[in-house]
């Protein structure tokens, strides 16, 4: 019987609130244990998935987690490498009709298997962790020029698919889970997967504002990658608090970012080109990556708003429990 690498134990105590819990359940989680991304035609896919079980973890929900996995599973798991399809869509039958996989995605769901099995002694969730990061090794990471790169999907994005190739999307770098995934497939690569991707962000200062794009090419220095907006969007909004949950607090890069994604205090999308604001998003989550970095960097306690929680869409309520969890459990004085 295989015997995977378990990741450090680690002592559960809830870090997310019953109340806020149970709102995010009822306006995301179905009955058959998909998470509704309702900003983006109610499909559901990999990150969201990922994104569920963590939080369910962090609530200390064996049961929520449970149904969670369980639609991941055997709706998503469909790959003959162990990794998850991207996209799920209620609309269409099949609901699968794009099998490339989404590494964040995949990145998220091992991490919290791997999370929730070794606190709660469940050696399947550990096994099915180790084997999805394998095939994230074996799959998604890649040595390009000297540098470690995160593909962000197993095809379409290396020197051999696209002319611009490889093509990264540095938000898709989870740090916090980097780890992890050292413990669960061992290998010197992910270390250098980390370092290697905050080395990056410290070189993608695209346009005016200085800020990362969402799809960057890696052909020769850092530029926008061909076929995509040039655009600080939202996928790039979660990268400062990737960086504070996984403990990268070089405040140097953090205020970089913090100051090129506000506008008038509150964050924007951005073209990078001109520098100008393309959407202004006031939601409570994405404000908190702000509030979370301004936090980290001063000492800066949250507003009350950032407090309350009142899921209106997926991805930014995602966003402000990961931040709310973050904040109790490594900086309760920002409270």
């Amino acid at each position: 019987m295989f015997a995977p690498a378990r990741p450090p134990a680690v002592a559960q105590q809830a870090m997310i609130n019953a109340d806020a819990w149970s709102a995010y359940k009822a306006k995301f989680l179905d009955t058959s244990g998909r998470i509704i991304d309702n900003g983006n035609g109610n499909i559901s896919h990999s990150e969201g998935q990922g994104y569920g079980m963590l939080l369910a973890y962090l609530s200390a929900s064996p049961a929520d987690f449970e149904q969670i996995w369980y639609f991941t599973r055997t709706e998503l798991l469909l790959r003959d490498d162990g990794l998850a399809v991207w996209k799920w869509d209620p609309n269409v039958k099949p609901h699968v009709t794009d099998t490339n996989n989404a590494t964040d995605g995949d990145m998220l769901i091992a991490y919290a298997l791997a999370l929730a099995g070794t606190a709660w002694n469940r050696n399947d969730y550990i096994l099915a962790a180790s084997r999805m990061a394998q095939a994230l090794l074996a799959k998604t990471v890649a040595r390009s020029a000297g540098q470690m790169l995160l593909l962000p999907g197993s095809e379409g994005f290396t020197a051999a698919d696209r002319k611009d190739g490889p093509v990264v999307n540095p938000s898709y770098w989870i740090y916090e889970a980097i780890p992890v995934m050292a413990a669960l497939a061992p290998s010197d690569a992910w270390k250098e997967l980390s370092d290697d991707g905050v080395a990056l962000l410290k070189t993608m200062q695209f346009g005016p504002r200085k800020l990362p794009a969402e799809w960057v090419s890696l052909s020769g220095p850092p530029r926008p990658a061909e076929g995509f907006d040039a655009e600080f969007a939202y996928n790039s909004l979660r990268i400062p608090l990737y960086l504070a949950r996984g403990g990268i607090t070089d405040k140097a890069l953090l205020t970089r970012l913090r100051k090129g994604m506000l506008q008038d205090g509150i964050p924007v999308t951005i073209d990078l080109t001109t520098g100008r604001p393309k959407t202004v998003l006031s939601d409570p989550g994405y404000r908190i990556v702000n509030d979370v970095v301004a936090c980290v960097v001063d000492g800066t306690k949250l507003p009350v708003s950032a407090l309350q929680f009142a899921p209106a869409l997926y991805y930014p309520s995602t966003l402000q429990l990961l931040g709310l969890a973050y904040i109790g459990e490594k900086h309760p004085e920002c409270l």
